[in-house]
């Protein structure tokens, strides 16, 4: 039996520790032999769970490329504005690369860590891990085998969830673009990377967009509303209350996900959640904030060919990232709801159902991503152990192309206008 694929975790939040499992699950398969994290309990937790050495624990990333390579692979799954330095860095030590979406901030920097990893002759996963999604697979199976024909339109819906827009883009770590990034790039690069997949080589030549931050402003806040839900005397009329999203969670014996985010330096219990709403980002009213992204908005596509697409990306919606789809097509239409595809048939005007088998073993079965979180892991391990990347749903040069597309995008919303699409050569020239 060949030996398990040796890893790096490069940030043991939320995602690192969610890709690590796959080794407790499969210890034969992986096996992670080093972590680097600025925050001590995020390390030693990681540490314990592992039982990794002491001399493979680090705070900086930069001490690993101090070193000789002494592992096959690398998770990448550090803040949005801290992942060029260290893809580019790790990839010319010769580690491959599991790296968290977006693959970076700008085009430029996008650029350089897809040419680190061709130039070192490293496989690159960038984590558009809806991609891994056994339903949403079977979509572009389904395409490709022409059931409804040519495809000549695709709508396409992200529905954010309103705590969790909340939680991460007003509150939490991808609220304010300076420090972050614009939240078509942080939450939806891996949406128009699905389009782009789905439109099947066919290339976007022209895209506008529309966008706005609505609602989480200082003018909306309710009258008598404190800084702090804690201490707000109507924190009871309000969705968005930290106690109802955080507290009432714990009280109920809900620990996960996105309870577990909020304290960094011990388990979630209600004693450390709610010292974390006092002193923390957490607890402050939504309309107190330092957010500036968007909280809804659209991006209108032409391809190749005349095939046009349109999706949204909006914050307040009961259900949580369930992404809701309809493709049209010359024979004709495929509808996915989050939970099923049907496809009805002009010819025989029937519907039928198709399913798949989307159980994910372990903690991934409880996670988010509808357990793609374990088929994008298992992926990269299966094609690192046998050196084949043909297994990786989206290769590095495809992952740049796409990410293209959510840049000129939200060019398009800046600039108010509609945005001709480059050729990479003209793209290359701009930079």
């Amino acid at each position: 039996m060949p030996s398990p694929v040796e890893v790096i975790v490069v940030g043991a939040g939320s995602r690192g520790e969610t890709y690590s499992n796959y080794a407790c699950i499969h210890p034969l398969r992986m096996r992670v032999v080093s972590v680097a994290d600025p925050r001590l309990f995020a390390r030693r937790k990681m540490q314990e769970k592992h039982q990794i050495l002491d001399e493979n624990v680090f705070d900086d990333w930069k001490s690993i490329v101090k070193r000789d390579k002494f592992a096959d692979a690398i998770f990448i799954c550090t803040p949005d504005r801290l992942h060029k330095d260290p893809a580019v860095a790790l990839a010319k030590k010769g580690y491959h690369i599991l790296l968290e979406k977006p693959m970076a901030v700008t085009e430029k920097d996008c650029t350089e860590i897809v040419e680190a990893c061709i130039d070192s002759g490293v496989m690159l996963t960038v984590c558009h891990v809806l991609r891994y999604d056994p339903l949403i697979h079977k979509i572009k199976v389904l395409i490709d085998s022409g059931v409804i024909g040519d495809v000549t339109h695709i709508q396409h819906l992200e529905p954010v969830g309103f705590y969790h827009f909340a939680h991460s883009f007003v509150r939490g770590n991808w609220r304010n673009e300076e420090q972050s990034s614009f939240a078509l790039l942080a939450k939806s690069c891996h949406d128009l990377d699905l389009i782009h997949h789905w439109a099947s080589g066919r290339k976007c030549v022209k895209v506008s967009s529309f966008g706005s931050l609505s609602h989480f402003r200082k003018e909306n806040k309710p009258a008598g509303a404190a800084d702090h839900c804690l201490d707000c005397p109507v924190e009871a009329t309000c969705p968005y209350s930290a106690r109802k999203i955080y507290l009432d969670a714990v009280k109920k014996g809900c620990v996960g996900w996105p309870v577990s985010v909020i304290c960094s330096n011990s388990l979630p219990d209600i004693e450390s959640v709610t010292e974390a709403l006092r002193t923390g980002p957490y607890g402050r009213c939504v309309y107190e904030c330092d957010n500036d992204v968007c909280s809804n908005q659209v991006v209108n596509m032409e391809f190749e060919g005349g095939l046009t697409a349109a999706f949204t990306m909006v914050a307040f919606t009961e259900e949580i990232c369930k992404r809701k789809t309809t493709i049209y097509g010359s024979r004709g239409e495929l509808n996915y709801n989050g939970h099923d595809i049907h496809v009805f048939d002009f010819l025989t005007q029937r519907s039928t159902k198709h399913s798949v088998d989307s159980e994910a073993p372990g903690s991934f079965a409880m996670a988010g991503h509808g357990g793609a979180d374990y088929h994008l892991v298992d992926a990269f391990i299966s094609a690192v152990a046998s050196e084949d990347p043909s297994l990786i749903c989206s290769g590095p040069r495809e992952s740049l192309a796409s990410h293209r597309l959510v840049f000129e995008a939200e060019r398009s919303r800046l600039e108010n206008r509609v945005v001709f699409c480059a050729t990479e050569q003209d793209s290359e020239t701009h930079k």
